[in-house]
């Protein structure tokens, strides 16, 4: 398991989704067995689903690719893509299962206990800086980066209003002290800008919440706790300023990803035929639902036709029709299509 750097050519390139040179995190086992090596991928997927979805608050469509699709020599390729703002379709990690075929062309074999040689089976699986584009293009507005409370630098930035009148400063660095002490990751902006200047650099910063403490706050034994995602208020007492900090911050992480999961539900659609098909591709945006005969030259028409390609087959099936959206032979699965980056 390794975190390397990557060159590779890329005609158009795109910060972070498509660089010449990128970092990524890859790792490769290899087994004595099929089916541990199987089950291998699919830890490895989970792994990455959960991180995806638990901590980044990214929702994803998830299953194997189609044989055109897939890694090149791979027996299975699995795949975690998200959707984002704009109803392009982003692959953020992959998983694959490579049988024996690699390391029988390089002859790797193993000893057994009974001294004799064998097969390796061998699995390989990555996600890349990538993956902080999607978090910008899911998750940030027009102010700038939101990041989710459980993966953010900072979890909370302290901003004292009227900082030069007495008690103040003291009472803000004072409370980032606490907030410190009960595990979260605080800082204090004691800058001499304007308090206004500081709300837009900590929601340009993406900074989960910031709390205000100015002069009247002090006297009231309270400080105003902002979230980043929405904005929302909330006046809370000093004394239980560290519990009413940590909830705050859960509400919002799951906030973000059920927000996140409307926008893709809202923009997933259903096709049942190729009138459908074309029509959802030309009026909206986000994955197509439909069914598909298996056939590489129909998944080939398709992408020629339309610029949609085949996202995944989900583990989850579901069968929205007997016939092909394409070319009405009788339908073997169902597919998310979608335009990707």
């Amino acid at each position: 398991n390794q975190w390397c750097s990557v060159v590779r050519w890329e005609k158009t390139t795109r910060p972070f989704l498509r660089s010449r040179e990128f970092l990524w995190q890859e790792g490769h086992t290899i087994h004595a067995t099929y089916e541990e090596a199987e089950q291998r991928t699919l830890t490895m997927l989970r792994v990455y689903q959960e991180l995806i979805r638990d901590s980044l608050a990214i929702p994803f469509v998830s299953g194997p690719k189609t044989e055109s699709e897939k890694f090149a020599g791979a027996q299975d390729t699995y795949t975690v893509a998200a959707l984002m703002h704009d109803g392009k379709a982003l692959q953020s990690a992959t998983s694959h299962f490579f049988g024996n075929a690699f390391p029988d062309a390089f002859d790797i074999k193993y000893l057994d206990k009974n001294n004799e040689l064998h097969s390796v089976y061998e699995t390989s699986w990555g996600l890349s800086t990538r993956i902080i584009g999607a978090l910008i293009m899911v998750h940030g507005d027009d102010s700038g980066l939101v990041l989710p409370p459980r993966i953010a630098p900072v979890q909370t930035r302290v901003i004292p209003i009227a900082q030069h009148k007495e008690g103040v400063l003291e009472k803000a660095n004072e409370l980032t002290e606490r907030l410190k002490k009960a595990g979260y990751s605080v800082k204090i902006d004691d800058s001499e800008k304007s308090p206004g200047w500081k709300f837009s650099e900590q929601e340009m910063l993406g900074i989960p919440t910031r709390i205000e403490i100015g002069p009247k706050d002090i006297e009231a034994g309270q400080a105003v706790i902002v979230r980043r995602d929405n904005r929302e208020k909330t006046v809370v007492s000093l004394d239980n300023i560290t519990e009413a900090v940590g909830e705050i911050l859960e509400k919002m992480q799951a906030d973000m990803l059920a927000k996140a999961t409307a926008h893709r539900d809202a923009n997933t659609h259903e096709a049942h035929n190729w009138e459908e098909f074309t029509d959802i591709l030309t009026r909206k945006q986000g994955f197509i639902k439909a069914m598909w005969c298996g056939d590489r030259a129909c998944e080939e028409a398709i992408k020629d036709e339309t610029g949609a390609t085949t996202r995944c087959m989900p583990f989850e099936q579901e069968h929205l029709s007997d016939v092909c959206v394409h070319c009405g032979k009788p339908a073997k699965t169902m597919v998310y299509f979608g335009k990707a980056y």
